[in-house]
């Protein structure tokens, strides 16, 4: 275990507000976007999750700096403060990675993906692919053909957004409208096995609960278009990736179970894949962030 992962002192964020700007994509749609880290550091991209925004990356302030990375982070269209763009598919994740990086002035980057997130990492990989220097995807959806036994949560919300888009988004409207008032483990447990919330800390919920609440602060259909693209037909030839990648997985993930990634990781020539003993969904974002930074430096 490194020392960033042994000491919880360096994923808790440094406590300064960050300002939140926006990047222009194309037909006036706005991506809301901010950075962490070291402004002069190595580039890496960091892709939230199903639902997330650029707050996640506040988690990893103190780490980014301390390893001299510049840290930028985005929320996809129909998050947060980005404008909606309900058509979109997973080949045009690299659209949307192209522009955070001709905004930040940067010609190549690294890519860190968490949970939904990790899709659109691989879709950017495979369709930008001297844009991206390396990809690591920590706790990752994977396709559905690979995938043997997707939760029942995972399977309801898929299928709601595939059938029922407008009931989904009423769902996600409650599920905020609930987390901004009720204490952030309401929150956390979805993203740990029963009894994880408990070891979390508490600065670190709280990110967690903001960045939730956040994904949703104007917009549903993010969300909602991103549940309907993973579930079905990536549309991406994942065997097209000759990019360096990295899944890091943990043992205990209960939202994406480990079987499905040693599968997929198996499939690809230049994948690896670490697994975190004892971890669960969130617990591996955690620990293994650190030295995911140490990869890309």
């Amino acid at each position: 275990m490194s020392q960033w992962a042994a000491d919880p002192s360096y994923w808790v964020p440094a406590r300064r507000s960050r300002q939140v700007t926006t990047t222009s994509l194309d037909e006036g749609r706005q991506l809301a976007d901010t950075e962490y880290g070291c402004s002069d550091g190595v580039p890496v991209v960091f892709l939230h999750g199903i639902p997330g925004s650029c707050r996640l990356g506040a988690l990893f302030e103190t780490v980014a700096r301390e390893q001299g990375i510049r840290l930028l982070a985005f929320e996809r269209p129909g998050y947060g403060y980005s404008t909606p763009w309900p058509s979109r598919s997973l080949r045009d994740a690299g659209t949307v990675v192209n522009a955070v990086l001709n905004d930040a002035n940067v010609e190549r980057a690294g890519l860190v993906a968490f949970s939904g997130g990790g899709p659109h990492a691989l879709a950017t990989a495979v369709t930008q692919p001297d844009r991206v220097t390396r990809v690591d995807v920590v706790s990752g959806a994977v396709p559905p053909d690979v995938s043997e036994e997707q939760p029942a949560t995972q399977r309801l919300l898929s299928g709601l957004a595939t059938r029922t888009p407008t009931l989904l988004r009423g769902l996600f409207r409650g599920q905020a409208w609930l987390a901004a008032r009720l204490d952030p483990s309401l929150v956390v447990s979805q993203y740990t096995a029963a009894g994880g919330a408990e070891s979390v800390p508490d600065d670190t919920a709280a990110i967690v609960q903001a960045d939730f609440v956040t994904a949703f602060a104007r917009h549903r259909s993010g969300a909602v278009t991103d549940f309907r693209n993973t579930a079905s037909d990536w549309g991406i030839n994942l065997d097209d990736l000759e990019t360096d990648l990295c899944f890091w997985h943990g043992e205990n993930d209960t939202n994406v179970p480990i079987d499905g990634v040693r599968r997929l990781a198996a499939q690809l020539p230049t994948a690896q894949l670490r697994v975190l003993d004892d971890a669960d969904h969130l617990q591996t974002l955690l620990r293994a962030v650190p030295e995911v930074f140490s990869a890309h430096r």
